[in-house]
This record gives structure tokens, sequence and C-alpha cells, in this order.
């Protein structure tokens, strides 16, 4: 039991998640990692000064099942003395309940309460389970490096502080302090992709090809996050995003440079990459490589990207 809170501890300095005296909303599920997750934060409150609030979400998907998660987290919050904002109703979701939907609706809510509540970040329970099936995820979809690199400690208002324990060790935690958890039967059920991975495709992997594939790919993982990170870091530093871009001199760049420095004038005026995938850069790269003398337009996800001579400006629509 010391040893995982010591870890989280560790976690939590070493990738600055947060610092004393922090207001954290805690995303609980009912489920045994985010348990894990709210129990640790709790016990580390007061040494560390921290608020806490639960956040819960009930789809309302599972009929009553939804119903006794949402009484679970309640009693929880009541017996640990933290307060609680529950989102529910969700029943009108009808049958587009897509992962990413369900995704999309938990994090906008959570980032509401924060709002609200004037709280600094939000602590969610992903662990290097979920990291090795995201990773697992992406590749299927063809991401490329910032994809690959998969989730982090640490993604603006948002904190992982599992994200570097197993769910074996989540689950011994648990028994070894007897805490209850709500099991999502959906979980043993192959409805989403995360879910087919986790019950075929890894179990298949680690039996007849890496016995060890979990921590395979989790060193895998934390190489290519560490390389995508100094790709970002060396491309802001070429780049000014207070100008126009010049097509010369993107172009004399290594090809990775010059998608990474697309993606920041992107985000400039997007705010964020959502929905910007590998093929609008490619495009992009394209009208800037023409050797057409007309002026080079293209629109993409609500942004125009114009080409004029060696200025480039991308604009919203």
């Amino acid at each position: 039991m010391k040893n995982l809170i010591k870890t989280i501890q560790n976690t939590i300095f070493q990738q600055q998640l947060f610092e004393r005296g922090a207001k954290i909303v805690v995303g609980v599920s009912g489920g045994p990692d985010s348990v894990c997750l709210l129990d640790a934060l709790a016990k580390i409150a007061p040494k560390a000064d921290l608020e806490l609030l639960i956040a819960h979400v009930n789809y309302g998907l599972r009929g009553r099942d939804s119903a006794r998660d949402e009484e679970f987290v309640r009693r929880l919050a009541g017996n640990l003395g933290i307060p609680v904002e529950v989102l529910g109703g969700l029943g009108i979701l009808g049958k587009k309940n897509s992962e990413n939907r369900l995704r999309e609706i938990r994090y906008e809510f959570f980032e509401k309460v924060r709002k609200e509540k004037k709280f600094d970040c939000i602590a969610v329970a992903h662990n290097a389970d979920d990291q090795v099936e995201t990773f697992l995820m992406r590749v299927m979809r063809g991401a490329g490096l910032q994809g690959l690199s998969a989730m982090r400690f640490k993604n603006g208002k948002i904190v992982r502080p599992l994200l570097n324990v197993s769910r074996k060790e989540i689950l011994e935690y648990l028994a070894k302090t007897n805490l209850m958890y709500r099991t999502d039967k959906t979980n043993s059920e192959n409805l989403f992709l995360r879910n087919k991975i986790r019950n075929k495709l890894i179990p298949y992997l680690k039996k007849n090809f890496n016995p060890k594939i979990k921590e395979t790919i989790t060193g895998a993982v934390t190489s290519i996050a560490e390389d995508y990170s100094f790709l970002e870091d060396y491309a802001a530093e070429l780049a000014n995003v207070d100008r126009r871009l010049n097509t010369k001199e993107l172009l004399t760049l290594h090809p990775a440079l010059q998608r990474r420095i697309l993606l920041l004038y992107i985000r400039r005026q997007k705010k964020d990459l959502r929905d910007i995938t590998a093929a609008h850069i490619e495009e992009l790269l394209k009208a800037l490589r023409s050797t057409k003398s007309k002026d080079q337009v293209v629109v993409f996800k609500g942004l125009k990207l114009t080409r004029k001579g060696d200025k480039v400006t991308i604009s919203c629509l």
C-alpha cells in the first residue's frame, strides 16, 4: 500500500502534475482505477494541502447498473467528506454512442466543473495498461509520432497520476486496503475497439509473440514521447508564429520539421489539432511545393491556407 502511494507521490513531483495546495477535480466512474486514484489522492491531500472534488458522469447506458454506479460514487464521496458533481440524464444519447463521443462528453463536463469551481486541474485514472491499449489503437488508426507518444502525465489541465502504475498493482492495492469498487460488465464485451484490444489482441500477442508485450510497448511509448518532445521543442524554436510563413525557408527544413511547424501555425488559429490528420498536412505541403505561378489555396477543417509567392498565411474561415 505504502509503495503505491509513494509511487504516486513521486510521479506528482517528478512530472510536476500540480503544486502544493492545488484544487483538483477527480474523475471517478466507480471502477477500480478511479477508486484507487481517489483513495490515493485523499491520503496525500492532508500533507499536500490539496482540495478535492469528485466529478462523475452517469451516461445511463446500462440502465440500473448506471444508477448503481452513481449511488456508489455518491456514497464514496460522503464517506470521504469530498463534494461531488454528477452529470446525469444522458439516456437521450441514442445509438451514436461512439467511444470518442462518450469521451468528449466526459471531458467537457470535467472542464465545466473545473472552471465553475475555479479549480486548478483534472485528475483522471488512466494507468499503464490503458497506455498500452491507447498505443495499439493509434497504430491501427495510422497515427504519426504525436499519436504514438500516446497519453502524457500532464496535458493542459489534465493530469494522470497513475500512468506508470499497472492494472495489476491497482487491483492489489484495492485488495490490501479492502476498498470496494464497481465492475462495468461491458468491459468484458467487445463493443468498442479498446475492449477488443484489451480482451483479445493483447492476450494473443502475449501468448504467441511476447510474454512481456506490455512492458515492451511501454518502453517504446516512452522513447517515442521523448523523440516527439524534442522535435516539438525544436520546431517551436524555428517557428515564429507572429509572422507569416515563408515557403522557401520552410521547404529547406527536414520534412518532419515542416510538418511540426505547420501544425504549430494551425494550432495558433484552431486552438487544438482535433480532426487534423496527416493527410491534411500532406495536402498543405503539396500546395507549398507547387511550382505553379498562380496563388495556392487549400480549405480544410474550417481553416484556409493561402500561398502568394513565398508568403503563406493560415486563417479561420
